[in-house]
């Protein structure tokens, strides 16, 4: 989407749902001009009963100063509700552009996310919204108001003096072309400044979400600097988008002051010629000075939209991105046994460097297979086939006598538990994090599944117990009492298959003795895969996988495969060769 005014259509389009609010806004522009531009009429009228020396009308001045205090709360209150009723329909079209954006980011393939920095995903639906909304509420107010009142004031203009008005007229739209040739050569700047942005969300959200790291490594000099390249960027790219974008201002300006005193000259003129009052002519210079003072504005507002339009375009970016395909009128997955198979899988995150290739496997209901090998085999990335995070280039996984692409996605991921080597907790209370696979869970079910994980004794050392509220970053927890956490979670909704990624490796070996007992129960007639690097973990599964660069080289029960003295004898020996 590199069209500007496709953008701006689309835009436009977004406040379709509030037509009524911008009609109603729009009345009251019109009422709030026309109220503004009444007040010069009777400025003039009023110099016109005061200009001479002992003629000063007071009888006459009276209804007027009435009057005038009328037109005054009129153009008070117009202004007041205008402005509410332009706030509330931009902010309502862009949550409902955020939610857009947030509705699609969830339904995107991991391999798009993955592709993306988080950073710059964060910066579009906050940064980039935030923008459209300066943007959108200062160019609405002012377009709405200034096209209003240019159409008035013309009006106004030629019932007072025709030749005057026409000479305003032709020399005031000077100030759009000029306006409208910066604007369209600062575009560019204010893309490369938004762009540029999202960078340094990026990088921001990298570091802090790492500090340990970067402290345990000394890195802090290198994050500064690295910051400080990127935060010099921004500051160089906003210089110039700012410094372009504002010479509209001054340009129009000096076009408007031009304006004025042609007016000025020609109008006294006509005074001293007999055909204008003075009372006329203050009221004809106001009339110039408010026709003059939309273009500028709305220069303003060309600035303005100019950032909005470029921010517009990275979040339409992110809606447009292609969704997962819909698989809505596909069935569910039912009776699942916890067979399984996969036929010929190949895969590669990138075609140009091949990683799973013509992977087959059959597994029979309850099994536990272990899957190990070096780093990189290929051991996550089957397990994200089988959860389809990733779809297989090529090749058929079948689950119960079913292909697992002919059923919904979410009935599929519903029959896997999984515990990963990445613990993630969401923001809530200890009991909602245990219960976010089975919400409708009473306390009696958490508190089993949490003892069945050894985690509920230092749940109970909270301060508020289960009903404490914990986050993914919280320091309160360790990261083994995280990943109890997450085994409490599985333990809880007990699928019918399991999966289990490195699932204890931020536990004490004490604990893992006690938790590898509370999984050999909890697999007990439930299909389980397993991938450790440890593999005394692994000796009772009833089938061990030996993978290396996505290939099955080996594959039995731990004691057929140490007599085969092949790769899974080499690495199990070196785990455990004597010193």
């Amino acid at each position: 989407m590199n069209d500007t005014k496709s953008i701006i259509k689309r835009l436009l389009g977004s406040f379709r749902p509030y037509n009524m609010q911008l009609a109603a806004a729009l009345l009251l522009a019109v009422l709030n001009v026309a109220a503004t531009l009444y007040a010069p009429i009777l400025t003039g009228q009023a110099i016109d009963l005061i200009v001479g020396k002992g003629k000063v009308d007071f009888k006459g001045l009276v209804p007027l100063l009435i009057v005038f205090a009328v037109t005054i709360v009129v153009v008070a209150l117009s202004q007041y509700f205008m402005t509410l009723f332009l706030n509330k329909v931009t902010f309502s079209a862009l949550r409902d552009l955020r939610d857009a954006a947030f509705d699609n980011l969830s339904r995107l393939p991991l391999s798009k996310i993955d592709s993306r920095q988080k950073g710059d995903i964060i910066s579009r639906l906050i940064s980039d919204v935030d923008q459209i909304s300066d943007g959108l509420i200062l160019g609405f107010a002012q377009l709405f108001t200034g096209i209003v009142t240019i159409i008035g004031t013309l009006v106004f203009m030629l019932t007072i003096n025709v030749k005057i008005a026409l000479i305003v007229v032709v020399l005031t739209p000077v100030s759009l072309f000029v306006a409208r040739y910066i604007s369209k050569n600062t575009f560019r700047f204010f893309q490369e400044q938004t762009s540029v942005r999202g960078d340094v969300t990026s990088f921001v959200e990298e570091m802090t979400g790492n500090q340990k790291t970067v402290k345990a490594f000394a890195h802090e000099d290198e994050a500064e600097e690295g910051f400080g390249r990127l935060n010099e960027e921004l500051q160089r790219v906003s210089t110039r988008a700012i410094f372009f974008s504002s010479l509209t201002n001054p340009a129009t300006r000096f076009v408007n002051g031009l304006v004025y005193a042609a007016v000025g000259v020609i109008g006294a003129l006509s005074v001293i010629a007999g055909r204008f009052s003075v009372g006329q002519l203050s009221c004809f210079l106001t009339y110039a000075n408010q026709y003059t003072k939309p273009f500028n504005e709305i220069s303003g507002v060309i600035t303005e939209l100019t950032g909005a339009v470029a921010c517009a375009k990275r979040v339409f970016e992110l809606i447009d991105e292609r969704a997962e395909t819909d698989d809505s009128r596909s069935p569910n997955l039912k009776r699942v046994n916890g067979a399984l198979t996969a036929e010929n899988i190949f895969f590669s995150y990138d075609p140009k460097v091949p990683l799973i290739e013509d992977f087959s496997l059959n597994v029979r209901s309850g099994q536990r297979i272990a899957i190990v090998g070096p780093t990189g085999c290929g051991k996550t990335t089957f397990i994200n086939l089988l959860m389809r995070f990733y779809e297989p280039d090529s090749g058929v996984i079948t689950v119960s006598g079913t292909p697992a692409a002919e059923v919904t996605r979410n009935s599929l991921r519903r029959s896997f538990g999984m515990v990963l080597q990445e613990t993630w907790l969401k923001t809530g209370t200890v009991r909602e994090n245990i219960a976010y696979g089975k919400p409708d869970a009473d306390i009696s079910e958490i508190e089993a599944a949490a003892k069945a994980a050894h985690c509920d004794s230092f749940i109970r050392r909270l301060p508020q117990g289960y009903e404490t509220v914990i986050s993914d970053d919280t320091g309160a927890l360790s990261a083994g009492q995280k990943q109890l956490l997450c085994i409490a979670r599985i333990m809880l909704s007990l699928p019918p298959m399991l999966i289990l990624d490195e699932a204890t490796s931020s536990i004490d070996t004490r604990t893992e003795l006690l938790i590898q007992e509370a999984f050999g129960k909890m697999m007990q007639g439930r299909t389980s895969f397993i991938i450790a690097h440890r593999l005394s973990t692994v000796r009772s599964a009833d089938c061990i996988i030996v993978m290396n660069s996505g290939h099955i080289v080996e594959q039995g029960t731990h004691d057929e495969l140490m007599a085969k003295q092949g790769a899974y004898a080499e690495l199990y020996n070196s785990q455990f060769a004597q010193g």
